[in-house]
């Protein structure tokens, strides 16, 4: 089968690999679409911690089942499917408290293993989830992304009609804006310093700031008459997004750490205190909350196709990074078209 492998720093290629065997409990799965993160860019770099060439990378994937071993759960091929991408330990403390998703040992389909950017995967049946009949395997390969976004806001404590800021117009900003809009928000602010993101999340319906241009607190203050955001989320990982995310909130508003900081920030601790801010923090998703967004997809398509800017053939899937760091191809969610 062909499969984009990562080979080191910024190499992958396009290789012919052996399909691996497939075990009892298991499913092969002729993968359709997966899409690419932002911890496949961190792959690519070669700055991933875990990650180790070869690799086939992908954890963001769906596809139809082609064969199956042994008993799997009812599911069977033709069946169109989504993997829940974690693997936990099962006995660590988060493990054994119901917090699975921040196992100590945490690893993942495409990091840890290989992944689903290729023609096929075989995965354990227990974490599939059939996918919704009334939604494309293109628009379906935004799932695990979108529930990122879906435990990022069950997470900060959000209510109906809260003003919120987002910090990041990415692929997670952006899909974290419409988690909100659709959970009733009053307003949402997303910031950014790409003027392409910004005009896809104003053709979304979202209000928009250029940090280039404005301050994003500044901009929150005068909408909100001085009361700020009752949640910001800083989905930048950026310096400058941690820098900031103090100053839109509300006296006892949430800060949301979504995106990741894996350098030490600096932080203004003294609005913290004075204003007695709160803080949480995401990572990734719990297994309810994968099965509860491949049934939103249905609710969600027409905004979730918005996101999807390009999706890129198998055969040509080596420029997908060059895609994504080039400014010109205006991308926000890359996707590889499998078979």
């Amino acid at each position: 089968m062909k499969a984009l492998v990562y080979k080191g720093p910024e190499k992958a290629e396009v290789c012919d690999v052996p399909q691996a065997t497939l075990l009892p409990g298991q499913a092969r799965i002729k993968v359709s679409y997966c899409g690419v993160c932002g911890s496949d860019i961190g792959i690519y770099s070669g700055k991933h911690p875990r990650a180790k060439a070869p690799l086939i990378m992908g954890h963001e994937f769906v596809g139809v089942i082609e064969e199956t071993m042994g008993e799997t759960g009812g599911f069977k091929p033709g069946d169109r499917v989504a993997a829940f991408p974690l693997i936990s330990c099962g006995k660590c403390l988060p493990c054994r408290t119901g917090r699975s998703h921040i196992c100590n040992s945490l690893k993942l389909i495409g990091i840890d293993l290989d992944g689903g950017m290729a023609q096929y995967v075989n995965c354990s049946s227990d974490v599939l989830f059939l996918l919704p009949d009334n939604v494309d395997d293109r628009i379906c390969s935004i799932i695990e992304p979108l529930a990122v976004a879906v435990h990022s806001v069950h997470r900060s404590g959000f209510r109906p009609l809260d003003t919120c800021a987002v910090i990041g117009a990415g692929p997670i900003g952006l899909l974290v804006g419409i988690v909100l809009k659709d959970s009733g928000a009053s307003r949402v602010i997303i910031s950014d310093i790409s003027q392409p993101r910004l005009d896809l999340c104003r053709e979304l319906g979202f209000e928009t700031v250029n940090s280039r241009e404005q301050s994003l607190a500044d901009y929150v203050m005068e909408a909100t008459s001085g009361d700020g955001a009752n949640v910001v989320y800083e989905c930048s990982g950026a310096a400058a997004g941690a820098a900031e995310m103090t100053y839109p909130v509300c006296a006892d508003g949430m800060i949301t750490l979504v995106g990741v900081h894996k350098e030490p920030r600096q932080v203004v601790l003294g609005d913290m205190h004075f204003r007695e801010l709160n803080m949480t923090a995401t990572r990734v998703y719990t297994k309810e909350e994968f099965g509860q967004t491949v049934r939103y997809t249905q609710k969600l398509k027409h905004e979730l196709d918005k996101v999807i800017t390009h999706a890129v053939p198998l055969e040509e899937s080596e420029r997908v990074f060059d895609i994504i760091a080039d400014p010109a191809e205006k991308a926000m969610k890359v996707v590889i078209k499998c078979n």
